[in-house]
């Protein structure tokens, strides 16, 4: 399979809810989400060749989870040698308003 930077990752709000509801129940107190800030997404999709973004999961040197996001190639491979982004701002405590997405209820 090659990456076209066309795939379907839609998904409904109502799902999206109950998949976020689910992990936030099975892990209280947790990080719910994070957030880059689009000139980090902008310069990863500007590469030469970048169709999309991949996500790792990471731990930082104290033990906490971080997210790696990096460019992909229509082959499937990685931009690791770009541009790299990490260290993301945390919800919570920067959470926003209550939404679907971000509360118990």
């Amino acid at each position: 399979m090659s990456f076209t930077g066309r795939e379907d990752h839609s998904i409904t709000l109502a799902t999206a809810g109950d998949w976020t509801r689910n992990y936030r129940t099975a892990n209280s107190g947790a990080t719910k989400g994070h957030f880059f800030g689009r000139d980090a997404i902008e310069s990863i999709l500007a590469q030469e060749g970048c169709v999309g973004i991949r996500i790792y999961y990471a731990l930082d040197g104290s033990g906490v989870k971080q997210l790696i996001i990096n460019g992909a190639l229509a082959n499937e491979n990685d931009l690791y040698n770009g541009v790299l982004a990490e260290r993301s701002i945390t919800c919570p405590t920067h959470c926003g308003a209550n939404n679907p997405l971000n509360t118990t209820t």
